[in-house]
């Protein structure tokens, strides 16, 4: 096994592990561990909320999360010899859940997937969701099953929801300025357009006192991805991928977490994913100037792991840009034509007797596959769902004798 440079007790909060993580992007933020080019090493980190959702059958935790602790990041982890306009080369060798343990805490040989309320934090489909669910689900090795979507057993493709390099205090004003001109579109908008920054429940690895407030109003949530990774919440970013990552500040300053047992394309709940703490080993090097070689500005590159389930077979659903509800047409809108190819998948699997709450649990969750399929024929754009067929227990596959209507339980609601 790799050496340990970033140990996790998922008994403790992240704040009060031996070395704290952090829950901001800023370039003060101090390194918590040293690696060098070359170096393999494991990374443990704590599931996203800090541990704010439990085992149950209750959603209130998902209803009540403070999300100002999110995300509950492992590192900054320095990287020697690394600096502006390099890129940092990282291979994920391995992920999973927290070994060996079974207990309370999201990893612990269970996760959980969760529809976020509208007014905190919402979904890709807040309109037709407004209010909290919840789905646990059981690990079997590879598999996870769920008490809430009963009938259905999958292989996860395990990732991580987020990993980064930090910015400079220049990207970082950039980030802050166009987000809060985002926000300055639509101010009272529910759920908001953009988070700026938040003094409230900010942690920064061993920073306290002024130089903990100062990042607190400065630093960037950690909610999307930017030019330095973030929240990418791409689901074939798995073992034995490379990702290339811009440096902006001196050592690189690695973090990241929220580890994903598995998660279809989109997660399309907000926590779509199966989420969950545990441990993720890396490999790192460099390539010297390698922004500017490559063209690598904006945004990381990666090659992805050849790590994923051997679904052979897709019930596929198509949507386009025309907002049906109000029959309305939109041009070339990828976004719209993805959420009607969603809201197709759900009103096909409520025939089979799921409830649409559990529907849309188990898109977030399970392997889908997203694709833009076409975004060239005006006015219409179109996206499809592929759903794989051999991760229900019974033929969802259109017959003359009709779907298979039963009675398929309930996910977890709020009180």
């Amino acid at each position: 096994m790799p050496d340990v440079v970033f140990s996790v007790d998922q008994s403790k909060s992240m704040r009060d592990q031996a070395v704290p993580g952090h829950n901001r992007w800023h370039p003060d933020i101090p390194v918590a561990a040293q690696v060098k080019p070359g170096d393999e090493f494991r990374v443990e980190c704590r599931e996203w909320t800090d541990g704010q959702l439990g085992n149950n059958d209750s959603s209130n935790d998902v209803r009540d999360v403070d999300l100002s602790v999110a995300h509950m990041l492992s590192g900054p982890i320095g990287v020697e010899g690394a600096e502006p306009g390099d890129l940092l080369v990282v291979d994920i060798l391995d992920l999973g859940p927290v070994p060996q343990q079974v207990g309370p805490a999201p990893g612990q040989g269970w996760g959980y997937t969760g529809i976020f309320a509208k007014t905190n934090a919402g979904g890709f489909l807040t309109d037709y969701f407004p209010d909290a669910y919840k789905a646990i689900w059981d690990f079997h090795g590879q598999d996870a099953t769920s008490r809430h979507i009963p009938g259905v057993r999958y292989t996860g493709i395990t990732h991580p929801g987020l990993f980064g390099t930090a910015p400079s205090a220049e990207l970082l004003a950039r980030w802050n300025r166009r987000e809060q001109a985002l926000i300055d579109r639509d101010p009272d908008r529910v759920p908001p357009l953009a988070l700026p920054p938040l003094e409230d429940g900010v942690l920064a690895g061993t920073l306290s006192g002024t130089e903990l407030q100062r990042v607190g109003r400065e630093g960037a949530r950690t909610v999307p991805a930017r030019e330095n990774g973030g929240n990418h919440d791409i689901k074939n970013f798995t073992r034995g991928s490379r990702v290339f990552y811009p440096v902006h500040v001196p050592g690189a300053k690695l973090s990241g977490g929220d580890l994903h047992f598995s998660q279809g394309d989109g997660e399309i709940t907000f926590c779509g994913a199966i989420e969950m703490g545990g441990f993720i080993d890396f490999h790192v090097d460099l390539i010297k100037g390698g922004m500017e070689k490559y063209g690598v500005t904006t945004n990381p590159m990666f090659i992805p792991g050849r790590v994923e389930p051997r679904y052979a077979e897709f019930l596929t659903f198509i949507g386009i840009s025309v907002d049906h509800d109000t029959d309305t047409n939109e041009y070339l809108d990828a976004t719209l034509a993805y959420k009607r190819a969603c809201l197709n998948a759900i009103e096909y699997l409520k025939k089979f007797g799921y409830t649409g709450e559990q529907a849309y649990l188990l898109l977030g969750s399970a392997p889908i596959e997203g694709r833009i399929s076409g975004v060239v024929d005006i006015p219409n754009a179109c996206c499809s769902l592929y759903l794989p067929t051999a991760i229900f227990d019974f033929d969802i596959r259109p017959n003359a004798g009709g779907p298979e209507s039963a009675d398929r339980g309930r996910c977890a609601v709020s009180s």
